[in-house]
């Protein structure tokens, strides 16, 4: 059987070490890097199934990281931070991270397993994208759901989307005109009962927006319901 391999980036070896046990006890392959710069090499070399990075790294922190990574792969991202506020994790999910947890506060190892294990459920083709492996096509719009790509007015996408961002463009684009609540959003992208707050699943619009927007700086096929959520826009 495969063995799904997580890379883990920060620079508190305590954490490296003790994250690694617990992964290897789960059936995982563990990849480590203490800092970005060595983090930055060794996943593009070897891409793991998914990044845990730790924000605040000496040499090249995991913000930079981060941005440096999504020019180059949709992988999954899950930041740590040591930072109550929430300053860090609005910043890490308009980066395109994936989801987040925070090591202070009574930071559980079983929790971020199974935040790991939500993301992944979601990489895999055979489950979440099963009922579509072909082209997707929604007028100006085609989705590549093999491959994770997306077309807009006959122009890919330069900035991949995430497995996440994704999977919101396809629900809200299957259904055109029809209003999509954030908690039904939310359902759809981490298909799992998991923390996640509203403003989680804005964050992941507006970088979905910013994408689309390189190739069409008018685009507005996603457009924002107050106090509703989200629709794809058929005009």
């Amino acid at each position: 059987m495969h063995k799904q391999t997580i890379a883990l980036i920060d620079d508190d070896r305590n954490i490296l070490t003790s994250l690694s046990i617990a992964l290897e006890k789960e059936g995982f392959n563990v990849q480590t890097y203490i800092d970005g710069e060595s983090a930055l090499i060794g996943l593009t070399r070897t891409p793991p199934d998914l990044a845990v990075i730790d924000i605040k790294m000496p040499k090249m922190d995991g913000e930079e990281l981060l941005k440096k990574l999504r020019k180059k792969t949709s992988l999954p991202v899950i930041f740590l931070t040591s930072k109550d506020d929430e300053i860090d994790e609005l910043l890490g999910l308009k980066l395109g991270a994936d989801d987040f947890v925070k090591k202070s506060g009574g930071f559980s190892i079983k929790i971020l397993i199974e935040r790991i294990r939500v993301q992944l459920r979601k990489k895999d083709s055979s489950n979440v994208l099963e009922e579509n492996k072909s082209l997707i096509a929604h007028g100006r719009l085609k989705l590549d759901p093999s491959q994770l790509e997306c077309e807009w007015n006959g122009k890919q996408l330069p900035d991949k989307l995430t497995t996440t961002e994704f999977l919101i463009v396809k629900e809200l684009a299957k259904r055109p005109g029809i209003i999509k609540e954030r908690g039904q959003l939310m359902d759809i992208a981490y298909r799992e009962d998991t923390d996640i707050e509203d403003r989680t699943i804005d964050s992941h619009v507006k970088r979905i927006r910013k994408k689309f927007k390189k190739v069409d700086p008018d685009f507005s096929a996603i457009e924002t319901r107050y106090g509703s959520g989200y629709r794809w826009n058929v005009s």
